[in-house]
């Protein structure tokens, strides 16, 4: 294992900065454009509510992700499933967690070409789109995290730029009496909406346990993480209050990219308007950093199960099996529905909480007092 993560460090180290602009667009990621949807169906008028409420259970799933690369310094998270369960039960355990990276690269891939086609380019085959988009995240994979993470700082200030666009054109549509009354049903919807919020904004953060042994300072980094985190939440609950104010609760609930049609609302004297691109570009940029980091995790820790000397080797195949995985995963928008709403919660949280909860546990039990501070600083050394 170490002769792997050896290897693997031929991408270089990052600096804090650069993980929490990684962190921060991976966070908004595909949220911002589809979570407004389930969020205003399961709470109506409450949907920001329910917003802020994931982002207050996201607190706790990202202390347990702090609290897991303290109990485990440098390691990956195979390294840290074979270190807690062993070698074949952790390997058992790295491949579910490899499978389910796979399987959320395919899945935004969908949402990719079906965004374009229904969107931009109907008569456009998704395979095309699909394939296209594809290529660009291989090619980031490919060239390593140091390039990903300088990407992603050349995009920040585009997608800043596009954000405040965004919420300074949309402010004067608002409508106060779209969000009231406030708690008419419960507090109930609003937990639901919250899970369902934090299980795509921040349990997949998991999948950064491949980039936390390349940061130069670990120990300045964890803060960071935690920070720019919760900023990008903060971000899409912004984005889905505009939804609710602008578009109405039942607007919201019935689009598929509620989003997307809250730009096509910005009017600025019958001439700033029509420019649905700016929300395009936005979203574009985040899913760009989310979908190359589903594939990184992935193809990272298929090199580490399999004691590959470059992750770089299995790549190619791994793309031609994600996007064929990307056509068939959602044969159509019904079961898409279905599989968010249904299926993907109690995945997520099996893969986001449960399974990292379990190590934790199993880690603080075979950690002897003081092991981690000498492991963290011959880790630093």
């Amino acid at each position: 294992m170490k002769g792997v993560l050896q290897e693997m460090s031929e991408n270089g180290k990052i600096s804090v900065l650069q993980l929490m602009v990684l962190v921060f667009l991976y966070t908004i990621g595909t949220t911002v454009l589809v979570i407004p949807s389930g969020l205003a169906a399961t709470a109506n008028q409450d949907a920001w509510l329910g917003a802020i409420v994931g982002v207050l259970i996201g607190t706790v799933v990202l202390g347990l992700y702090i609290a897991l690369w303290i109990v485990y310094p440098g390691q990956t998270f195979v390294g840290i499933c074979r270190a807690a369960l062993g070698k074949w039960a952790g390997s058992a355990i790295a491949v579910i967690f490899m499978g389910y990276g796979f399987i959320g690269a395919s899945t935004v891939l969908f949402y990719v070409g079906n965004f374009f086609q229904t969107q931009f380019i109907p008569r456009t085959p998704i395979w095309c789109t699909v394939t296209l988009f594809a290529l660009v995240v291989v090619m980031g994979t490919r060239l390593g995290l140091e390039t990903i993470s300088r990407a992603a700082e050349l995009m920040l200030p585009w997608f800043l730029l596009f954000f405040a666009i965004l919420v300074i054109t949309l402010v004067p549509a608002a409508k106060y009496v779209n969000v009231r009354p406030m708690l008419e049903f419960g507090w109930k919807p609003l937990f639901e909406a919250g899970l369902s919020f934090a299980g795509t904004a921040y349990m997949p953060i998991v999948f950064l346990f491949a980039v936390f042994p390349h940061v130069k300072t670990p120990e300045k980094a964890k803060i960071g993480v935690y920070v720019t985190a919760l900023i990008g939440g903060l971000c899409v609950v912004l984005v889905t209050l505009l939804c609710i104010l602008v578009l109405g609760p039942n607007i919201t609930a019935r689009s598929m990219f509620p989003s997307y049609a809250l730009v096509k609302k910005i009017n600025i004297g019958n001439f700033l308007q029509r420019v649905e691109a700016v929300m395009a570009g936005m979203w574009f940029i985040t899913t760009y950093v989310k979908t190359t980091f589903y594939f990184y995790g992935g193809v990272t820790s298929l090199s580490e199960i399999l004691n590959l000397n470059n992750y770089r080797n299995v790549t190619l195949p791994c793309t031609m099996i994600v996007i064929v995985l990307s056509l068939i995963v959602y044969p159509d928008v019904v079961y898409m529905q279905y599989w968010d709403s249904i299926v993907f919660p109690p995945y997520i949280l099996l893969m986001g909480v449960f399974i990292p909860l379990l190590l934790w546990i199993i880690g603080l039990f075979k950690t002897k007092p003081g092991q981690n501070a000498a492991a963290s600083g011959k880790n630093q050394s």
